[in-house]
Formats: structure tokens, C-alpha cells, sequence
């Protein structure tokens, strides 16, 4: 779908809909007079007295189809109190929906309507946008598609600017980003396999610039990256660990930001192996990769001054005969024993090993990895929250403001150094699990095991986030790309 923008007078607008936010109990007419311009029937339109802006309310008022505005699509806030950007991203998202759902061709929306509510109309502009593109999402292998008729979305305003052309601009990065997360993660694991992840990762670098690097199985041994390759041994897909630099010129020698995505591409368990109820849902289970993915893609597309790396790492954890076993010992990539206890905890496994080769070659400014790493997060938080660890104040209070700004919630929980103890082994330097109480703050403290102590480091679980079992108008049922667009807003900040 393409945006435009129209810079013309309200009697000059010209869609097959209008797009109209309001809030609880206000007059849309006398809120928006430049309507009346533009729709001058819309005053004497019976059933605007039954709008009464609630919020998550859509109503369609219909002049003569002839007419160059033949509807006026109101979308409800809520009460003004209440109001926030993320009501506006959902109210048009569903507008979004409504349109598709009427086959409409193109829509128009007057930028010039924010300037009715707080926080910044180039802001809300963005907001809007983003939640709208995303209301437009969908994902389906079948045969037949219906495909969306929605052609353009226009934006009316009455003079163009520069704060209109980078607000789009920006929302149509981030809703990329987001939807080429969701695609990934929504892919089955006969089609997204290590080896395609990589290859989908080396094709998109090369199409924007960004440097990429794909560690095959030969590769991996010789780096001495134990843990990963226990993970996909099993597997007739060998794993791959992916590294993926962004360095606009000049910033080739700062210290990057440094973003790690667990990349499992299927995940039964292993030998330890998982139970069949929701077992098809683990091919979301390199979702940390795909968010890491079109973050720094999404970067290098927004222009972004500042180095960045992520990496990904690659498995598939499969059981037979080369599987690996509870009780094996493993050497991790910066030489520490590692003894498992559970094969069904295997992502922490690859991104140990991915944690020591960023701290090794890379000596980066920060480190955040993202993961659908443990089940205990999701019983704690709930599937709206995700969790965030982190040894950095100022890095975690960044995250979790950024990712509230884009309607992706986190909430810090602790490091508990009493728990350390727990992962203890008789006979390797670290167990990689411990008992089920406490699960994700001593799956967060393994990996800490492996990042450098003057690194500031956050830890993402997002295994409660990653999927929505029932629709809504940002995300129909399905994969989120849950940490893309905050992990984006992040290499855009300063972190000191």
C-alpha cells in the first residue's frame, strides 16, 4: 500500500472514505468544522447523533456515492482523559481492517485532526500510520489468497512539511520491521530452517547495505561454539550463527550496539521432548531472531548514525540418535563447561555461545539479547508483558520507555544474586538449569554467566508475547514480531 500526501483544501479532499477520530460524548462536526467543507451532508446526516465515540467504536456515514467524500468513517477515543497514542494506533488499525473489509481502493486521513489531542501531532501522525499498516497485516500460505484491495492511504493537510514526510517515512520502517518479524516467525519449520534463516538474512543485507557473515557447522567448530552445536546436532539441518554489522561511514570504529536473537527455528524439546498440545506454535521460537533481524535492517533503511551488530543463532532442536543428552557436558565458545540438565532449555545453550563472540570481537557499548527463552516468564507476566533483566539501570529504564512508546510492554524483574547458587554443578563450571521456582530470573543469570562485567547488558524474554491466540486490530491471531520496532527505536537513541 502506498501513502500519499494531499496538500489541498478540505472542498478539495477527495477518497472513497475519511477517516475521523473522536472522543467520548464530542461533536464531530463542531470538533472537526473543516468537515463541513469537506462534507457539507455530513451535518444533516441522521445518524451522526448516534456516534457516541466509545472507545473501539467505528461508524460509517454514507453521502451519495457520487459525491468526491462519500463516507465518513468515525473512529471512537474514549473519553479525552483517557486519551493516549496507543488508542489512536488500535482506533486506526481497525479503521484499517473496516476498510478492507468494505474493499475499498484508497482512504483519506487529515493530519490536520491531531492537532485536537496531547502529545505532538508529528508523533500521533507516526503512531496512526504505524497502527493502520499493521491493522493491514496478514499472513497466509493458502493456495488462493483474497488480498487486500486497499491501494493508498492518503494523509490531507494544509501545507506540506518536514515533520508530515519523516513521520511517514518513519511509520512505514517500523511497520516493515514489525511485519517482516511477524512473516518470519509465522513460517512453518519446513520452510524457515537455519540454513533459510541465514540465507533470508544474507539476502536482505545485501539489499541495504549492511554487512553479513553466516558461521556454518565447520565454521562453528572451529570457533569452539559447543553449546549451539549440541543444539542443532540432532536436527538434519545443521545450525548456523549469523552476524550481521550495520556501520554507517565514518562510525566503523565506535563500539556498536550489540543486539543477540535466539534463532530456533523448530523447537520440540529435544530428547527431553515437549508435549504435542501447542507444540506447533514452536516455530515462533526464533522470534528473538527476527526481531533482531528487522531491527537492524529496519535501521540501515531508516539511515540510522550509529554501528550496529546483531546476531543470530540458528538451530533446530530435533531428537535422535545424535541428539544431544540430559547430563552431557558442554564446552561454551569462551571455553567455560557447561553441564545440561534439560535439552527442552536449549535456547540459552546458543546464546551463551553468541554472548562470548560479541564480547569477544566486538567490545560493544551495550548488549541486548531477546528470546522466547522460558515458560516461567510467561506464567509470571502474562501474554502482554514481557520480562527485562538487565545490569544497567539507565539501559533497562531506555527500554522499557521506548518499548512503552510503541505498545510493547516490559516490566523489569530481578537479578537475584541469592539464586546464582542454584546453577551450581559438580562437575562442570555452570549448570545450565536450575529448579522450576524463580525459572526466568536463573535462565537470565546463566546468560549473564557469559557476558563481560563491564558490558551493560539487558536480557528480553519475550516467551509470553510472541503470540497472539485470538485476533485484534493490531495483530490477527498469530506471530507479534514482538521487539522489533523497540529494539529499532533503541539504535536510534543515545544510550550514555
Amino acid at each position: 500500500m502506498e501513502i500519499k500526501i494531499q496538500v489541498r483544501n478540505p472542498d478539495a479532499w477527495k477518497a472513497q472514505a475519511v477517516i475521523v477520530p473522536c472522543c467520548e460524548n464530542e461533536n464531530l462536526v463542531e470538533q472537526y468544522p473543516e468537515l463541513d467543507r469537506a462534507c457539507p451532508w455530513l451535518a444533516i446526516a441522521p445518524a451522526v447523533c448516534d456516534f457516541r465515540g466509545e472507545n473501539g467504536e467505528i461508524e460509517i456515514f454514507y453521502g451519495h456515492p457520487d459525491l468526491q467524500l462519500p463516507r465518513v468513517m468515525a473512529i471512537g477515543l474514549g473519553k479525552r482523559s483517557d486519551f493516549s497514542p496507543g488508542r489512536l494506533r488500535e482506533g486506526l488499525a481497525a479503521a484499517a481492517r473496516k476498510c478492507v473489509s468494505l474493499k475499498l481502493e484508497n482512504c483519506l486521513f487529515p493530519t490536520g485532526c491531531l492537532e485536537k489531542f496531547d502529545g505532538g501531532a508529528p508523533r500521533l501522525l507516526r503512531e496512526g500510520i504505524y497502527g493502520f499498516l499493521l491493522g493491514l497485516y496478514e499472513f497466509s500460505l493458502k493456495s488462493e489468497k483474497s488480498g487486500i484491495s486497499l491501494k493508498t492511504l492518503e494523509l490531507a493537510c494544509a501545507e506540506r512539511s518536514d515533520q508530515i514526510d519523516q513521520a511517514a517515512k518513519d511509520a512505514e520502517i517500523l511497520a516493515w520491521a514489525t511485519s517482516l518479524a511477524r512473516d518470519l516467525d509465522n513460517l512453518p519449520g519446513n520452510m524457515l530452517y537455519p540454513e533459510q534463516l541465514a540465507l533470508r538474512a544474507t539476502e536482505l543485507a545485501l539489499a541495504n547495505g549492511v554487512k553479513c557473515e553466516v558461521y556454518d557447522k565447520s565454521r562453528l567448530e572451529e570457533l569452539g561454539a559447543g553449546c549451539l552445536l549440541a543444539v542443532g546436532q540432532g536436527s538434519s539441518h545443521p545450525p548456523r550463527l549469523v552476524v550481521l554489522e550495520y556501520a554507517p561511514a565514518g562510525l566503523e570504529k565506535d563500539r556498536p550496539l550489540a543486539l543477540v536473537g535466539k534463532g530456533i527455528t523448530f523447537d520440540s524439546g529435544g530428547l527431553c521432548l515437549k508435549p504435542a498440545a501447542n507444540m506447533a506454535q514452536m516455530k515462533c521460537d526464533m522470534s528473538g531472531a527476527a526481531a533482531c533481524l528487522a531491527a537492524i535492517i529496519g535501521a540501515a533503511k531508516m539511515k540510522i548514525r550509529r554501528r550496529l551488530v546483531a546476531i543470530l543463532t540458528c538451530a533446530e532442536n530435533m531428537p535422535d540418535g545424535g541428539a544431544y543428552r540430559p547430563g552431557d557436558v558442554l564446552t561454551a565458545l569462551d571455553g567455560q563447561t557447561v553441564e545440561v540438565i534439560n535439552t527442552d532449555a536449549e535456547g540459552r545453550l546458543g546464546l551463551a555461545d553468541a554472548l562470548a563472540f560479541v564480547c569477544r570481537n566486538f567490545e560493544p557499548e551495550a548488549i541486548v539479547d531477546i528470546a522466547t527463552l522460558t515458560g516461567a516468564c510467561a506464567v509470571a507476566l502474562g501474554n502482554e508483558v514481557a520480562g527485562l533483566f538487565s545490569t544497567d539501570d539507565a539501559l533497562a529504564a531506555k527500554i522499557a520507555a521506548l518499548g512503552e512508546i510503541g505498545g510493547e510492554n516490559f516490566w523489569r524483574m530481578p537479578l537475584w544474586p541469592g539464586y546464582r547458587d542454584s546453577l551450581k554443578s559438580r562437575i562442570a563450571d555452570i549448570s545450565h538449569t536450575a529448579s522450576r521456582e524463580g525459572g526466568a530470573i536463573t535462565a537470565a543469570l546463566f546468560l549473564k554467566n557469559f557476558v563481560s562485567p563491564d558490558i551493560p547488558w539487558s536480557h528480553l524474554d519475550i516467551a509470553g508475547v510472541d503470540w497472539k491466540a485470538k485476533s485484534c486490530a493490531l495483530c490477527p491471531e498469530g506471530a507479534t514480531g514482538f521487539g522489533a520496532r523497540t529494539l529499532l527505536e533503541l539504535a536510534r537513541q543515545v544510550l550514555a
